[in-house]
């Protein structure tokens, strides 16, 4: 633990030891900046077989950043979050509420009880130091290496629901990155992510580059009990964006704490296409792949868990479709779904409607079901969303 934070502290010192003088005329105004949101958002669980619940959560967004010099900085972003509603009553809720996979524990619940629970999570916090050709990290931030939007087999650190309705801002890693660019639109990386558990420590690199108007990478790493081999590519066919990522992950034991380990392939491929005309309609097509699906219990508990590259999917294969259109210049309407092999599916809406520049009316619907066997057929619901955003 004394080497992992060791090094934690020599990202921080490298930082505040290698400023230098900002460019004359481009220096802010200040050297602070603050921005972030206050929502409230109402759910509705509608459960085919149980009982409704209604939720009520008041999100409460902080970014800060503070400029030491032209080339460091530090971020910190905070999420708090009131929670009332039948949902308190559940076991374990507020345990997964205040909890945090991190090396650091930087969440908690203040207030927890039947009533109410109001917790705060720092998911950003870290100092960044860059140059022309290097830049340093560390902290706790996000590390994005996906390419596809939908599911992303590349991004190691910090894989994501696409059911979650009110994180865009998605968690962070504690890491220090080292960076060097190459030239245009290529760089290298290399992550160190450190854990609690020496054994599931992480360390990656990639190596990103951009030929023909194609962005490309290839990336190495270990990531926790598992060798990874991966790569990416974007770029565009006859006005389409065409995106795709792949990784193999072989398991560095055969077993982990009494499970067999299998190596498994990871594939997504998605393309998606803007038609041009006032309303602005969109179209978006993903394919997931994954060789040796994850066992999962229930459709709850695959919800509910937290992500990771092996577990993007609970089948073999995955499809997904969206497409979009604004009703008028200040309201978008999005409809999108899931399927699965097993014949589970997800099926959704989303109205967004700007109220004014800075605040947001969202309405959103979510149907998990399926036929047969399905996994999502063992506890179909629905889910209704009311939100309210202003951002400051």
């Amino acid at each position: 633990m004394t080497v992992r934070i060791a090094l934690f502290a020599t990202a921080a010192l490298m930082s505040t030891t290698l400023g230098a003088t900002p460019i004359p005329g481009l220096a802010p105004d200040s050297p602070w900046t603050l921005d972030g949101y206050l929502s409230y958002m109402a759910t509705a669980t509608l459960p085919d077989n149980h009982n409704s619940l209604l939720d009520h959560l008041v999100h409460h967004r902080l970014n800060v950043e503070y400029r030491f010099s032209h080339q460091l900085k530090i971020k910190v972003g905070m999420r708090n979050r009131l929670l009332a509603g039948d949902s308190n009553d559940l076991p374990g809720f507020s345990d997964t509420v205040g909890n945090d996979n991190g090396y650091w524990d930087l969440s908690g619940n203040w207030i927890d009880n039947d009533t109410l629970i109001a917790t705060t999570s720092l998911d950003r916090l870290y100092l960044d130091w860059h140059n022309d050709l290097w830049q340093v990290q560390g902290g706790r931030f996000r590390i994005n290496w996906g390419m596809t939007t939908v599911w992303n087999p590349n991004d190691l650190f910090n894989s994501y629901s696409i059911y979650d309705v009110d994180y865009p801002e998605r968690p962070g890693s504690d890491a220090v990155q080292l960076s060097r660019k190459l030239g245009f639109a290529s760089e290298w990386n290399l992550v160190y992510n450190p854990s609690s558990e020496a054994s599931l420590d992480s360390y990656a690199g990639r190596y990103l580059s951009n030929a023909h108007g194609w962005d490309w990478q290839l990336l190495l790493a270990k990531s926790r009990r598992d060798r990874v081999v991966g790569a990416g590519i974007a770029g565009d066919i006859g006005g389409a964006g065409v995106r795709g990522e792949i990784s193999w992950l072989n398991p560095i034991d055969e077993q982990w704490q009494g499970q067999p380990q299998t190596a498994t392939s990871v594939g997504s491929l998605e393309a998606d296409f803007n038609f041009a005309g006032k309303r602005n309609w969109s179209l978006k097509g993903a394919l997931l792949h994954l060789s040796n699906p994850q066992p999962v219990d229930s459709g709850a508990d695959y919800l509910g868990q937290p992500l990771t590259v092996r577990s993007l999917s609970f089948t073999e294969w995955t499809g997904y479709l969206e497409s979009g259109v604004d009703l008028s210049p200040l309201w978008r309407l999005t409809l999108s779904a899931s399927y699965y092999q097993d014949h589970s599916y997800f099926l959704g809406a989303s109205s967004s409607y700007s109220l004014a520049d800075n605040c947001t009316l969202q309405a959103i619907v979510q149907r998990f079901d399926g036929g047969g066997g399905a996994l999502f057929a063992d506890t179909p619901a629905t889910l209704i969303y009311g939100l309210v955003r202003w951002n400051f």
